[in-house]
């Protein structure tokens, strides 16, 4: 009986579907650009009211946070130091709203006009949104709109109507929101998506290995039909020298084919991306105490065998694992 032959069934090729890695960038970019887009709205009004700040100082202050939103795109076009750009800015609008009272010399040259730093406030919450936890994002949300809101009502900020500086506010405050929950909630299904990507390929791989195992149950169960038993019974019912040496040629090439047939072992025949190996790692590292920076450059359109992703997969958790017991060393720290 030959030996029927076997192969696992590929994946059906379709659209990868958007990860949570994809999302970050897609909203990292998107803030680069609305932060641009606002800063160029801002720069007039800014060169406008410099006159009512000290010497020096409005430069300063549009220094600081200009500088800031060009760092900021930098940084979300390069896909480097993203959250970084976005507290040093988040920090930089909270200590410009903080110290504006200060930096006012002529609050008439204001002419009751809002301050400049209004129109960057939508920017600082959204840097907050993604640099920061969902909790601290919002606290940020809710409390840099109300300082705005408190310095509006004071010379320094154009002495507005309690109503007006009410409004504007609250209207800071609701685009922050909104920006904060779109931010999440694309968080969530991405990372649901992830999840449910890690699940499926997990579930691939036990069904390739459970297939190919049985492929070669097959394999080995018709070599032995085959080969074993004729060579068995041949050598059982051999008379003569010539028998005997044919029986003795038979049993050498069924010991071969079954060393042959154990060498090989079951295997996967599919091939993955690269990126399944990332998600796989990206999700062990949530179960790890210390944190892990995790960078992926030029791994595009590169595919492993299932079984060299699992390999690779166990060596790199088996090393981060090395890497908290024995890393760390009394006054110094491990960047991993």
């Amino acid at each position: 009986m030959a030996a029927a032959e076997w192969r696992v069934p590929r994946l059906p090729q379709r659209k990868p579907a958007v990860t949570r890695a994809q999302i970050e960038t897609i909203v990292a970019r998107a803030l680069g650009v609305v932060g641009l887009v606002f800063g160029a709205q801002s720069l007039p009004l800014a060169l406008d009211q410099a006159d009512a700040l000290g010497v020096g100082a409005g430069a300063a202050l549009m220094a600081a946070l200009f500088g800031g939103i060009a760092a900021l795109a930098v940084a979300t076009v390069a896909k480097v130091a993203v959250r970084a750009a976005c507290l040093v800015f988040a920090g930089f609008y909270v200590a410009g709203l903080a110290i504006w009272p200060l930096l006012v010399s002529d609050p008439a040259a204001l002419d009751g006009a809002a301050p400049w730093l209004y129109y960057l406030c939508t920017v600082a919450t959204t840097c907050a949104a993604v640099a920061l936890p969902p909790v601290w994002a919002a606290a940020y949300t809710f409390i840099v709109p109300a300082m705005y809101g408190v310095i509006r009502l004071t010379p320094s900020g154009g002495q507005a109507p309690p109503l007006l500086a009410v409004l504007d506010a609250l209207y800071a405050v609701v685009l922050g929101v909104v920006v904060l929950a779109i931010i999440t909630m694309l968080r969530e299904a991405a990372s649901a998506v992830d999840a449910a990507q890690e699940a499926a390929l997990e579930r691939y791989d036990l069904v390739a290995r459970q297939h190919a195992t049985e492929t070669e149950r097959v394999k080995v169960d018709a070599l032995v039909h085959d080969s074993v038993l004729t060579t068995l019974l041949s050598a059982a019912s051999a008379r003569s020298e010539g028998e005997e040496r044919l029986a003795a040629r038979m049993a050498r090439d069924a010991l071969h084919r079954l060393d042959e047939a154990g060498a090989s072992g079951p295997r996967a025949f599919d091939r993955v991306g690269l990126s399944v190996l990332v998600r796989r790692l990206r999700a062990a590292l949530t179960t790890f105490n210390t944190n892990f920076a995790v960078r992926v450059v030029n791994a595009g359109g590169v595919e492993l065998p299932v079984e060299v992703v699992d390999a690779l997969y166990t060596a790199s958790v088996q090393a981060m694992v090395n890497s908290v017991q024995h890393a760390e060393e009394p006054g110094r720290r491990a960047r991993r």
